[in-house]
């Protein structure tokens, strides 16, 4: 595997599951495919979850970790062509990947949406660029539109939790429901087109809903149901994935990254579960409580979010061992 950004780069999924049942039972067995390899993670953006679980899954392989804070320490860096470079940022893009490039082996590299020019998002520009002049295998750790390695946590998470409620549920396939929320601020759309991404090609029955203006690119929305009245959408749900995006600009590219809506009635609290069918609450984290989720859903006993979290070290390993597999 030369890059990981999106479900069809693991190939056969099932098995990519079972990979990472296998890793999460002895996450030091696979040491001598790291020994003496080094994985740079450059991070354009703020990390706490990427950050740690990406570094423990490199350390379980038995790599050396750089960790370059871009924003923090290093030179202002241009991404444009053909600018004149007389104001703020030192150094090119172009320049410094593929110095980058000479000290590893790997690269993870995180990117947000700037959320003001879609195209530029959605053409993905800057890990292209990664890709195109490191010659390193190179993994999201969130880009503009993207983010594999939460939602591979996400589907490993509703696995293990779907063995152990199965025998009590009469469908054979869990219900998920990827749930919009309102948010102070305006968010991509990575966390929201991965998800549906990936559960579209697992095997569950899947529901969006989200007001109106809020619709996913359809590279990424698939198949799924896409339902506009929420209660309907999460009624029997088995999982409830709560999640803010902005205006993803599919009709109108003008509206691309704005908050269209601020409608609290979104908001999960303990009314909205019990619409489901005892449902579990999940979100990427971190989460605005009062806006997203209240305190006693993401509390409870059916919160799922710490769970989450701790496979995100499970999906960055079976990433990783994969691409190493493949020096």
């Amino acid at each position: 595997m030369k890059t990981f950004f999106n479900v069809e780069d693991l190939g056969d999924l099932n098995k990519a599951l079972d990979e990472a049942q296998e890793v999460k039972k002895n996450r030091f067995n696979y040491q001598e495919l790291g020994k003496n390899k080094t994985l740079l993670m450059i991070f354009f953006n703020n990390s706490l979850r990427t950050r740690l679980s990406t570094q423990k899954a490199a350390m379980n392989l038995g790599m050396n970790v750089i960790v370059l804070d871009v924003n923090a320490g290093a030179w202002k860096l241009e991404t444009e062509r053909g600018v004149i470079m007389d104001g703020d940022k030192s150094e090119h893009l172009l320049e410094a990947i593929p110095v980058m490039a000479s000290f590893c082996d790997v690269i993870g590299v995180r990117s947000f949406a700037g959320l003001s020019d879609r195209e530029y998002d959605y053409a993905e520009t800057i890990v292209n660029l990664f890709v195109k002049y490191s010659g390193r295998p190179v993994f999201a750790m969130e880009t503009a539109t993207v983010h594999p390695l939460q939602a591979f946590a996400d589907l490993i998470t509703i696995q293990e939790k779907w063995e152990e409620i199965k025998a009590s549920n009469a469908h054979k396939r869990p219900k998920v429901v990827l749930t919009w929320a309102p948010h102070c601020r305006a968010l991509p759309q990575a966390v929201p087109n991965s998800f549906a991404q990936w559960m579209n090609a697992a095997d569950v029955d899947f529901v969006v809903t989200h007001p109106k203006g809020y619709e996913l690119d359809p590279k990424f929305v698939g198949n799924a149901e896409v339902e506009y009245n929420q209660k309907k959408a999460l009624e029997d749900a088995d999982f409830v994935y709560a999640k803010n995006w902005s205006c993803p600009g599919v009709d109108n590219a003008a509206d691309y990254g704005k908050i269209l809506s601020k409608d609290m009635s979104w908001t999960i609290d303990s009314e909205h579960m019990s619409w489901t069918n005892n449902g579990y609450f999940m979100h990427c984290l971190p989460v605005r409580r009062g806006l997203i989720v209240t305190d006693d859903v993401i509390e409870s006993e059916h919160s799922l979010v710490i769970p989450e979290a701790a496979n995100r070290e499970i999906s960055a390993e079976v990433v990783i061992k994969r691409i190493l597999e493949k020096l």
